[in-house]
Formats: structure tokens, sequence, C-alpha cells
């Protein structure tokens, strides 16, 4: 065994602990945490497919913007465990039909028909003027511009997606309507009272009485 092939172990074994606490562990934050050492494993084994601006791009933006917001609000958040834990049992068949399905359709997919190491071997060595950003660009830009299309209209579906759903009134909370603000007047916002005019020589009095 290399001691390339043995550190492609190493950060394996680390990434499929990662990704099994990621979905066991019962407090949020611990599997948060957990799933940003499964994104430092697999920008380690980018790495050593000389992925560089994968691996860079998976700390940078996922690690360092995506997580740490997700941490912040899963810390700020109330979040009632044992509420969130009702009803795990009813939904187990279906969960475990769908994780059965899925297991087999990676295990087809990453056969050794398709990611073998007759298919695909180590990766060739480039020189060190190679731009992996570069080359990375084109496959997007020219081989693969319908599927990366598509992913951003995907993405686009579920961000308005996500809006529609998080936009809900409350009763306990106040709301602004512009439309109503716009057409406020001034009469229904200012009230003039009338006072009777107090004389000096009485607020005089008062305040020497007031005196110790």
């Amino acid at each position: 065994m290399t001691y390339t092939t043995a550190i492609f172990y190493f950060f394996a074994a680390i990434l499929v602990f990662a990704g099994l606490r990621v979905i066991t562990s019962r407090n949020p934050v611990h599997a948060a945490l957990h799933l940003v050492l499964a994104f430092f494993t697999a920008a380690g084994l980018w790495m050593m497919l000389e992925a560089e601006f994968l691996a860079i791009t998976l700390v940078l933006v996922y690690v360092g913007a995506v997580m740490v917001l997700f941490l912040f609000v899963v810390m700020m958040l109330d979040i009632n465990l044992d509420k969130l834990r009702e009803g795990f049992w009813d939904y187990l068949p279906l969960a475990g039909f769908v994780a059965v399905l899925l297991m087999i359709e990676i295990a087809l997919i990453l056969g050794s028909r398709h990611f073998g190491l007759d298919v695909m071997g180590t990766p060739v060595p480039h020189a060190a003027d190679y731009s992996n950003t570069k080359e990375l660009g084109r496959l997007i830009y020219t081989e693969y511009v319908y599927a990366f299309e598509l992913a951003a209209v995907i993405l686009l579906v579920a961000i308005v997606a996500a809006i529609a759903l998080t936009l809900r009134r409350r009763k306990d909370s106040k709301y602004i309507d512009p439309a109503e603000q716009v057409k406020v007047k001034r009469n229904d916002r200012l009230r003039i009272v009338k006072m009777d005019s107090v004389r000096r020589e009485a607020a005089g009095v008062r305040s020497e009485e007031q005196k110790p």
C-alpha cells in the first residue's frame, strides 16, 4: 500500500464517520459541526484528485459561509428537540425504503463498470502552468452547459419555494402595510388639543408652595 492509498483511506474513513454523525446526532449543532468535518475531508480527497479549485471552493463557500450561517441560525433558534422527534417511527418504513433505494442507485452508479480502477485510473500529473479553473470552466460551458443551466433553474425554484414557505403571517407580530402608510393624512396622525392658558402668577405661587 502506497502513501497516497493510505491517505485516501484515512480521509474516506473520516468522511464516512462524519456523514453518519450528521444524520445520527441528536443535537443540530453537533450535526452541523460534523458536516463541516465532512466538507474538510471531502476537500482533501479533491486535492488528491488534483481538483484544487473545487477543494478551495468547498472550504471557502460551504465551510466559511454557508455552514457558519447555518450554525448561527441553529444556535439562535429555540429548537424543541422533543417535538422534532415526534412521528419518527411513523415515517421510518418509508424513510428506510427510500434509503435502500438510494443505496442501490449509488452502488449501480459507483460500481466498477463506471468508476473502477481499470476505467478511471490515477490522475495524470499536469505541468505547473496547468489551470484547473480554466479546464473546469471549459467543461461547464461546453459539454455540461445544459446540466449547468438546469441546476441553476432548480436552485431558483428552490429559493422561491423556500421564501413562499417561510412567508407566513403571525398573529403576535406587527406588520406595516406600505399602501395604507402612503395614503395616510395629517388628520389621521395629528390631533390638536385646546388647553386653557395658565397665568404666570398662579404658576409662581404653586412653585413657591412646592419649596421646602
